[in-house]
C-alpha cells in the first residue's frame, strides 16, 4: 500500500579534492555510519538499499556489489542506479519511491564519487555524438561555456553579475564545515581569476570533489516513531528531455522550467519566491545562478541579476540559495544531487548547525546534468 515518505537521516563525509586516506568502500562507509548516527539506527533497521554514482567517469562499475562491506547492503535488496550529473538527485528520487511504495519502509540512500580519480573531460567527450556535439560540448567546461554565451548575448547579462553568485555561494560555504571550498572570495577576485572558457573564470566554476552522501527515508508509520521532526517528501518531478547536447536551448533550461512548473500546479503555488523558504540548487557554475533562477519562475528573464545584488538570494534575503555553500563550494557527482536533498532536509528539521534559515516551512533540491536534465524534490514540515 502507497504511504507517505519522510526524510528521518542525513549523513555526509568530510569533502575535499583528493580524500587519499580512503578507498572507495570506506569513503561509502563513511556516509552511511553518519546517516545512521544521525537517525539514531542500526544497519538492521535499514530494508533496502539505494546507491550510485557516475561510474563509467571512474571506468569502475557495479559499485553495488563491490561496495556491500561499506554500504552494508548485504544480504539486503539492493539497486544501483546512474542518470549522469543527475545520479544524486535520482537516487534520492528512488529512495522516495521504494519507501512510497510501501514495499520496504526504512530505505538507505547512497552517492558517492571520488573525481580525484577520475576524468570527467575524458568522459563527457566520449559521451557526445562525434559529428553533431563534440566540436562544441567537448567536456563540461566548453559546453556551460556556450550555454552562459548565449544568455548573456540574449540578456546583456554582465560576468561582474555572475561573480556576484559565486560570491554569495562561497560565502554560504565558509560556514558549511563539510565543504570542499570555504573560503570567501570578492568580485574583484573572481573577476581577476583565469579565464577557462569564455565567459567561464575559475572561481566561477565548481572544484572536483571527493565524497559521499547517505540519506535515509521512512514511511510515514516508521518515520514518525523513529524521527520527532522528519523531512516529509511533498513532491518530485523528473524531466530528462533531451538526448543530444545540440538539441538543447542554450538560452533557457527548458527542463527546469517543466519540472517547477508540474510541481507548482500540483502544490498549489501560485508566488514561489514567497512561499518557498530555502533552496538547495544544482549549480555547477556561476551563470546557471543567474539563467536558473528565471527558468524557476522567481523573476522574468534577464531581471536575476537585480534579485542577486539586492540580496534575495542571500542568508537573510527574502528566499535564501545554497546555506551549505552548494555545487560551487562541493562537487562530488555522484552525491551531488543527493547532498541539496539532504541539506534541504537539514533546514526543514532544523538541524543545519551554523547555515540554518529560520522557520523553513518548505525546502526544495534540485538535480541537474546530461544534455541538460533536471530534477527535484520538495520537502515540507508537515506530511503532505
Amino acid at each position: 500500500m502507497a504511504q507517505r515518505v519522510g526524510i528521518i537521516g542525513f549523513g555526509q563525509t568530510y569533502h575535499r579534492s583528493h580524500r587519499d586516506d580512503v578507498n572507495g568502500v570506506e569513503l561509502i562507509n563513511e556516509a552511511v555510519r553518519a546517516a545512521l548516527e544521525d537517525a539514531g539506527l542500526t544497519i538492521d533497521d535499514i530494508d533496502a538499499v539505494v546507491i550510485g554514482n557516475m561510474d563509467h567517469f571512474e571506468a569502475v562499475n557495479y559499485v553495488d556489489t563491490w561496495s556491500v562491506d561499506g554500504s552494508g547492503a548485504w544480504m539486503k535488496p539492493l539497486i544501483k542506479l546512474t542518470t549522469g550529473g543527475t545520479t544524486g538527485s535520482t537516487l534520492g528520487i528512488a529512495g522516495y519511491h521504494h519507501a512510497a511504495s510501501g514495499l520496504f519502509d526504512v530505505v538507505l540512500v547512497i552517492g558517492w564519487e571520488k573525481n580525484s580519480e577520475s576524468d570527467t573531460t575524458g568522459a563527457i567527450i566520449t559521451c557526445s555524438d562525434p559529428i553533431f556535439d563534440r566540436f562544441s560540448f567537448s567536456g563540461a567546461l566548453p559546453g556551460l561555456a556556450v550555454e552562459a554565451s548565449a544568455y548573456i548575448k540574449r540578456y546583456g547579462i554582465k560576468e561582474e553579475d555572475a561573480a556576484r553568485v559565486a560570491v554569495r555561494d562561497r560565502a554560504h560555504g565558509a560556514n558549511n564545515p563539510y565543504a570542499q571550498l570555504q573560503t570567501p572570495v570578492t568580485i574583484e577576485e573572481v573577476m581577476q581569476s583565469p579565464m577557462l572558457s569564455w565567459p567561464i573564470k575559475l572561481l566561477d566554476i565548481c572544484p572536483r570533489s571527493d565524497g559521499a552522501a547517505a540519506v535515509i527515508f521512512a514511511g510515514e508509520r516508521k518515520a514518525r516513531q523513529l524521527c520527532s521532526q522528519p523531512a516529509w517528501v511533498h513532491y518530485t518531478a523528473v524531466r530528462h528531455s533531451h538526448t543530444y547536447f545540440g538539441d538543447v536551448d542554450y538560452t533557457r533550461l527548458h527542463t527546469l522550467e517543466a519540472a517547477v512548473q508540474e510541481l507548482y500546479h500540483h502544490m498549489g503555488i501560485k508566488e514561489p519566491l514567497k512561499e518557498l523558504d530555502v533552496v538547495e540548487l544544482y549549480q555547477p557554475y556561476s551563470f546557471a545562478g543567474l539563467k536558473w533562477i528565471e527558468a524557476m519562475g522567481l523573476c522574468k528573464p534577464g531581471e536575476s541579476p537585480r534579485l542577486i545584488w539586492d540580496g534575495v538570494t542571500d542568508m537573510g534575503g527574502e528566499l535564501p540559495f545554497n546555506p551549505s555553500g552548494g555545487v560551487i563550494c562541493t562537487n562530488c557527482i555522484g552525491a551531488t544531487g543527493l547532498l541539496r536533498i539532504g541539506e534541504a532536509a537539514l533546514q526543514v528539521m532544523d538541524r543545519a548547525i551554523g547555515r540554518q534559515v529560520p522557520d523553513v516551512n518548505l525546502a526544495l533540491a534540485t538535480g541537474f546534468g546530461g544534455a541538460y536534465w533536471s530534477d527535484l524534490m520538495l520537502l515540507g514540515k508537515k506530511p503532505w
